[in-house]
């Protein structure tokens, strides 16, 4: 019986969790800033430690690699997530999967293992995408969704350009990305909703991960008085703007708790008390795990808008900021995590992923799926984040057997 060295696991999780705590106590790892050049730092301390060879690409991405004569011509067996946060996170997003991959393989190596197949932890450049946009982009780029030099040239939202920045902290690389072709990839994180918790199950097997669209909307009215203009001859940004948040949640009403709409950022203009609003500039952020759908209801939002301009005398504009489609994952892997969760006697249910992942685009290169552990109330991108001792280590058990039977460990 392999076993994982839970506190070593544990410990470095508590430890990496104190790499880049602000003066007000924030943990701020972004992308290429000095947290996440200082968690780098740790992580890749690590993999060397555990013997693994240490290789950085293009984008940033860092892997640790465990190879021997007999399989390095084998397509390896990749596992991970990532380790920067947005601002004010917690400790265990994205971190788990990144520790507990590289906790299995170091484990692997001090049993005398040998494996069939290289393994392979990845940690993932610029997964949150609060400095640069979009999100996911370290694994974007390496499964070729999008052009490496386009994205080292992309300017963050403090005038940084990310290529400048990845060099400054030392993580430019030296391979291209998708330089190791992997035959599966498996990642390990927490569920960041309340589901699993709530019903009472210590294991999500994922079988999918929603679908993404994020619009940025801008409404036209015309700035008026706002004690002197009848209701009946105002052209009112902001009601049009409220009219559309509320449209989307009737639409998400109706779906049977399928579709998700959420604004989270919003401006008025002038923004003054006693002025009605010449402009809105709102964001539209609508998830569903169906792509025919999640289309849907895109085109059900462009008729309203149009509508919309009719009927409030508004003008209407709006901008694409991101897209994925749903993503389907391999469902061989998905029963395989069902039959270790069993085997170690956990509670297993299915699950959709309500947050974008790495692991959506390592599903374009090779079969795929995710495990998630409780997240304590759900909360998650919160100081409060919390997980379980006894869930994180027996997630990352069932994640370490799906990883032998993978990689064809002996």
């Amino acid at each position: 019986m392999i076993s994982i060295n839970g506190k070593r696991l544990l410990d470095r999780i508590n430890a990496l969790g104190e790499v880049g705590i602000d003066g007000e106590g924030r943990r701020i790892r972004l992308a290429a800033d000095d947290g996440d050049k200082a968690g780098r730092d740790l992580v890749a301390k690590w993999m060397k430690e555990a013997g693994l060879k240490v290789v950085v690409d293009y984008i940033g991405n860092i892997f640790g690699i465990w190879e021997t004569e007999e399989n390095k011509n084998e397509k390896p067996v990749m596992v991970g997530s990532h380790i920067d946060t947005v601002i004010n996170a917690g400790k265990f997003d994205g971190c788990y999967g990144v520790l507990t991959g590289l906790e299995v393989i170091q484990s692997l190596k001090e049993a005398g293992c040998k494996t069939s197949k290289p393994l392979v932890v990845g940690a993932f450049t610029n997964e949150e995408g609060v400095r640069y946009s979009p999100d996911m982009m370290g694994s974007l780029v390496y499964a070729g969704g999008l052009d490496v030099k386009k994205a080292l040239a992309i300017v963050g939202v403090d005038g940084t350009v990310l290529g400048d920045e990845l060099k400054r902290i030392g993580y430019a690389g030296t391979v291209e990305p998708g330089f190791l072709k992997p035959c599966a990839f498996i990642e390990l994180h927490i569920e960041q909703g309340p589901i699993l918790e709530a019903e009472g199950y210590q294991l999500g097997a994922v079988e999918d991960l929603q679908g993404i669209s994020w619009q940025e909307i801008t409404i036209e009215g015309e700035q008026n008085h706002a004690g002197t203009t009848p209701i009946s001859y105002r052209i009112d940004a902001g009601l049009a703007a409220a009219k559309v948040i509320t449209f989307m949640r009737e639409r998400c009403l109706k779906s049977n708790g399928k579709t998700l709409s959420t604004t989270g950022c919003i401006e008025f203009k002038p923004n003054a008390i006693n002025v009605i609003p010449s402009k809105a500039v709102f964001t539209v952020d609508v998830r569903n795990p169906n792509e025919e759908a999640l289309q849907a209801e895109e085109k059900a939002l462009a008729e309203y808008l149009k509508e919309l301009e009719q009927t409030d005398k508004v003008k209407i504009t709006t901008r694409r900021m991101s897209r994925f489609k749903p993503v389907l994952f391999d469902e061989g892997i998905v029963k395989l995590v069902e039959k270790y969760a069993a085997k170690n006697k956990l509670k297993c249910r299915r699950i959709t992923s309500g947050a974008g992942q790495d692991a959506q685009n390592m599903a374009l290169l090779c079969p795929t799926a995710m495990i998630f552990i409780p997240s304590i109330k759900g909360i998650s991108h919160n100081p409060k984040e919390l997980c379980k001792e006894t869930d994180m280590l027996a997630g990352a058990n069932v994640f370490k057997d799906a990883v032998i039977e993978l990689a064809d460990v002996k």
